[in-house]
């Protein structure tokens, strides 16, 4: 006896004994079904709350990512707008500006909205009149042309639309699309439309169907004819290299522009819309974090009944030798190992399903015969999702943490156990 009270005794923390007996208690008897079946939940809680979390940010972060490249992609970061005179001097300006520390170009449009029909039907469009080089740096749509060229464009009397809008008035290149603008001629009789066909020269696909169902592209003289406006454009519109660094990019275009002006930018046009998905992100992550800590709950209470088993072990090994500090750390170890191995299966499970979560969608979709991510409600025509490594990170810590915490009243309830009371009626 007193030589394994000496071996107990000399026994240094997380030694392989703690190890070796945290082991067999994590390996169930059949008499421990009911507390190994409380191991199970816990473990599968902890590994499906992190896998969860984990794609519901990743998907959270892409969509949001996906929305601000779409929306920066076709529009402009930073707009001016004219103030006391008409903006006439387009040319200048966009030449002013495009020299300025951190542009990367400046383009001149005309905008204005209209209603499209076709022989089928008609919906309500934004028209946009940009030169053909200018319409070229926009590679979010020069790039994604799907059917027709935008070679002489500039010079085309014809339009860009894209394929939503294509599909749902059913025209294909060549077809003669329809624009009517509500502002058109003065005549004694009052105003009267401007009603106009066009040919469909290209057809484009950016992937964001708000932009796909209503946006028409037209060259700028053309537009300037349309809508009444001969030598002015409505605005002009500045991408940057940087989207984060508006404020900086902004206090030099106020100096370089040189006439009166009110500046935009996409953080103001579109505030309440990001700002959603913000709120929505984080009460996300709220909400979900609940499943992890139902998990710590369940770690308690199979610690807690696992210490109640093993009282008679416990009282055994004291008596041998174990200090306090070894019968807790047993079931420290006992528990963390339930969180750190759950923690690291949900990461594992979480990963590969965000790297693969569009074949996922699309294979739920034919198997369920619905449509899962509908774009025409979500904006985008595909599922995204962009794993960020830091807040990956926070999540593991996060849900190992609280598997750690949720071990420490059960281990030191199985600390404060006293031998004598535990052997008492064996």
């Amino acid at each position: 006896m007193n030589t394994n009270s000496g071996a107990l005794d000399k026994t240094s923390p997380f030694s392989r004994f703690e190890w070796m007996v945290a082991g067999r208690y994590l390996r169930a008897r059949r008499k421990e079904t009911f507390i190994s079946i409380i191991t199970g939940f816990s473990f599968f809680g902890i590994m499906l709350g992190v896998a969860t979390l984990i794609i519901v940010m990743a998907v959270m972060n892409g969509f949001r990512g996906e929305l601000q490249n779409r929306i920066l992609g076709l529009n402009g970061h930073i707009v001016i707008q004219p103030v006391d005179g008409e903006l006439t001097d387009y040319n200048e300006v966009s030449e002013r500006v495009s020299k300025v520390d951190g542009v990367k170009f400046a383009i001149s449009m005309i905008e204005g909205q209209a209603l499209v029909s076709s022989g089928i039907g008609g919906n309500g469009a934004l028209v946009r009149g940009l030169n053909e080089a200018d319409i070229r740096k926009i590679t979010e749509l020069s790039t994604n042309i799907r059917h027709g060229t935008l070679d002489g464009f500039g010079e085309a009397e014809g339009v860009a639309i894209g394929t939503r809008m294509a599909r749902n008035l059913g025209l294909h290149l060549g077809d003669k699309i329809t624009i009517i603008s509500p502002e058109g001629d003065v005549t004694p009789f009052g105003t009267t439309p401007r009603v106009k066909a066009y040919p469909v020269l290209a057809i484009f696909e950016i992937g964001m169907s708000e932009y796909d169902s209503t946006f028409v592209f037209m060259p700028l003289k053309e537009a300037q004819l349309y809508f009444n406006s001969s030598g002015k454009v409505s605005v002009v519109e500045v991408f940057i290299d940087d989207a984060d660094n508006v404020d900086e990019v902004r206090q030099k275009l106020n100096v370089a522009i040189g006439r009166p002006h009110f500046l935009v930018d996409w953080r103001q046009r579109n505030k309440t819309f990001f700002d959603a998905l913000e709120v929505e992100r984080n009460v996300m992550f709220l909400i979900l974090s609940l499943i992890i800590l139902i998990a710590a709950l369940n770690i308690i209470s199979g610690l807690t009944m696992l210490v109640k088993d093993k009282g008679k072990d416990i009282a055994i090994l004291r008596t041998m030798g174990a200090s306090r500090g070894a019968i807790l750390r047993i079931f420290l170890i006992t528990g963390a190992v339930i969180g750190i191995v759950g923690t690291i299966a949900g990461f594992v499970l979480g990963v590969v399903v965000c790297l693969n979560v569009e074949n996922i969608r699309q294979f739920l979709s034919d198997l369920s015969g619905t449509t899962l991510f509908d774009p025409t409600l979500y904006f985008l025509s595909r599922l995204p999702a962009d794993l960020d490594t830091g807040e990956t990170l926070r999540i593991v810590i996060m849900a190992i943490g609280l598997s750690f915490l949720a071990t420490l009243f059960p281990a030191w309830r199985a600390a404060k156990l006293d031998p004598v009371e535990a052997l008492r009626y064996e």
